[in-house]
């Protein structure tokens, strides 16, 4: 393979970032719709996750990353596959937790990057407050000395988004934004899922070399040979070079997202590539606690992206008491095996975006199984929240309510005494526990059955009060003892 690099100028892949509801999405969707022509196939495949567009003849290609939070990971690797980030900040409502999560995620990319102040026709809009607040963050903008280029836009009008175009094939030039189009082929996977009919499905952002039909290709997980290549509208393509946003058909199985996807020269290559990985992987042992129990989860989702997201949120569920372990975790819908593999572990399956079998509803109507079903992350991470808190036994509460200083003794017989004496401090209720000292040290403990002023049954008595009370417990209440009086409650263990 003696043959010259070809390092030439690619198109910049562009991921765009910024704080929920700030109009990634809206930006997004007003440059699909002004600048990608529909075809007969239809507009862009579902789950690509990325597309490419034409500018004054020159592409750009962008990474369509998800808005929610919970998808921390997948936009940080997102930062990682592309060359030039997008900042959107809404003009009203300035940085925001995750306006820093996103700076966070291109400083450690090293990523050059524009911020587009969005949402500038609204009411309360000032770019210049914007721009004071990143400067807390670190970053100098253009126009108070420093280096990072802005641009007012409205996602709304459309204005200024063709300029925010121009802007980034700009700091594409600056950038010298190349790629190797010779060599073996490497891209980047970025969503993956299993589709009914066509089986694994990858999209992957080429990053070197050019993919081609009939390839073998292989991630450190997967392996399989290009049967089919398609560009994100679904048009099928013969090769891809850099910067081509590709669905690859013939995989084995759904890559993991993030893994870098390879041209080997044979099978047997490939092969010895994820025997290698494999290797280096080191066994996980988690140790359960003596106390500790175990919730065994089955995980089915939509796509990778949303599997990646729930194991991620589920990890950060405290663990110290009750451990989780995922027995399955794979995209599709719940099917018959994942039910009996749930029935033999007392497993729990929950289930984000997919439908259950029509073989496996039957075998539910014999089974008692637990499912757990929605379209938010978040309502799945909050049930197996609570029913790990169910299995946790309620921890005793002990409240202290009040201290009676006996002044006399009136009847004592086997396990009861009646006694009488002064409220100091606190409260003192019917029913409650009592713990008796004699110079400070507990000679007895009971329940106070009834108590009563002035010979008259009452509920509770306050600091000041004198009280008679009938006691039935442990040890001999004498005069001069104290009693302290408190309750001792159940309490529901929250993680």
């Amino acid at each position: 393979m003696g043959n010259k690099k070809q390092i030439k100028y690619k198109p910049p892949v562009v991921v765009v970032l910024g704080h929920i509801d700030h109009g990634k999405t809206s930006i997004l969707d007003y440059i699909k719709k002004s600048h990608i022509q529909e075809k007969e196939t239809g507009g862009i495949t579902q789950h690509i996750g990325a597309y490419q567009i034409e500018k004054d003849g020159k592409k750009i290609t962008l990474i369509d990353t998800p808005g929610h939070e919970a998808f921390s990971a997948i936009r940080s690797r997102g930062a990682r596959v592309a060359d030039i980030a997008v900042l959107v900040i809404d003009a009203a409502e300035g940085v925001k937790t995750q306006t820093k999560e996103a700076i966070s995620h291109i400083k450690k990319a090293s990523l050059p990057f524009i911020v587009a102040i969005n949402k500038i026709d609204k009411f309360g809009a000032d770019p210049k407050r914007v721009k004071e607040e990143l400067l807390k963050e670190e970053i100098v903008v253009e126009d108070l000395g420093g280096n990072v280029p802005t641009i007012a836009v409205s996602a709304k009008t459309g204005q200024g988004v063709d300029e925010l175009l121009d802007l980034i094939l700009l700091v594409s030039e600056m950038e010298k934004i190349e790629a190797d189009f010779s060599g073996s082929a490497i891209g980047t996977v970025i969503e993956s899922f299993l589709d009914s009919q066509r089986g694994p499905i990858a999209t992957v952002i080429v990053s070197g070399g050019i993919f081609k039909k009939g390839d073998i290709v292989a991630t450190p997980s997967v392996i399989g040979k290009i049967k089919k290549l398609e560009n994100f509208q679904g048009e099928e393509l013969l090769k891809a070079g850099p910067a081509s946003p590709i669905v690859i058909l013939g995989l084995e199985q759904a890559p993991k997202i993030g893994e870098d996807l390879k041209v080997f020269l044979d099978s047997e290559s490939a092969k010895n590539q994820i025997k290698k990985t494999e290797e280096k992987k080191a066994p996980e042992i988690k140790k359960n606690g003596e106390d500790q129990k175990t919730l065994h989860l089955i995980i089915k989702t939509d796509v990778n992206g949303s599997l990646e997201a729930i194991e991620q949120m589920l990890a950060a569920i405290p663990q110290d008491r009750i451990n989780l372990k995922i027995l399955k975790s794979e995209v599709g819908a719940i099917n018959e095996s994942d039910l009996k593999l749930a029935k033999d572990f007392m497993a729990l399956i929950i289930g984000f975006r997919i439908k259950i079998n029509q073989s496996a509803e039957i075998f539910l109507e014999r089974e008692k199984i637990r499912i757990i079903q929605a379209d938010v992350i978040y309502e799945l991470i909050e049930g197996v929240r609570k029913i790990m808190e169910r299995m946790l036994a309620p921890k005793e509460v002990r409240t202290d309510l009040g201290k009676i200083k006996v002044l006399v003794v009136f009847m004592t017989d086997k396990n009861r005494q009646i006694v009488g004496g002064r409220i100091n401090s606190g409260e003192v209720e019917k029913g409650a526990k009592l713990e008796v000292y004699r110079n400070e040290d507990l000679i007895g403990k009971g329940k106070i059955i009834n108590l009563q002023r002035n010979k008259k049954d009452v509920p509770k008595l306050s600091r000041g009060d004198e009280c008679g009370i009938l006691y039935e417990g442990t040890g001999r209440i004498e005069k001069g003892d104290e009693i302290i009086v408190y309750k001792q409650e159940k309490q529901k263990e929250i993680l």
